[in-house]
């Protein structure tokens, strides 16, 4: 997978018979410019969104998420918020899992290549094109196992 650019977006966006309207363009820009290991839900998207000064509502951006998601463009996350969270996603290289305390939800990312391989092949012997994979483990941290006791 390769990393989107806005005119890779708009290209494939036009293949499916819609276009690269300004809010979806400012999404894909906030995610590209996003701090590595950092990842947003649709609600501090839009308060980093208003924050540059762009007012887009919260429909739209789920919307937006969403639609990147199923192509493949943003990682949808199942974190310990309750809420799905995103970031960018990154080719093989880049590409990470999650490590996540249920109690704090402190979020660690960590690299495992065979994860991905099996992903892939998997994929790929049933016919499918790999998007994403990820695994996300669910734990309790030291330091909250610590506080139980």
């Amino acid at each position: 997978m390769s990393t989107y650019t806005a005119e890779s977006l708009k290209a494939e966006l036009h293949d499916k018979g819609w276009r690269l309207t300004p809010q979806r363009e400012v999404i894909l820009k906030i995610f590209q410019d996003l701090e590595s290991g950092k990842h947003l839900s649709a609600e501090d998207l839009q308060g980093v969104l208003a924050t540059a000064g762009h007012q887009i509502s919260l429909s739209t951006i789920y919307r937006t998420v969403k639609m990147m998601s199923r192509m493949g463009i943003l990682r949808e996350l199942e974190l310990a918020e309750g809420h799905k969270h995103y970031e960018i996603n990154s080719p093989a290289p880049h590409h990470h899992h999650h490590l996540i305390c249920v109690s704090c939800n402190k979020t660690i990312e960590f690299k495992n290549d065979s994860i991905l391989k099996i992903g892939n092949k998997t994929a790929q012997k049933e016919g499918y094109h790999l998007l994403d994979c990820q695994m996300s483990i669910h734990a309790i941290c030291p330091r909250c196992q610590r506080s139980i006791v």
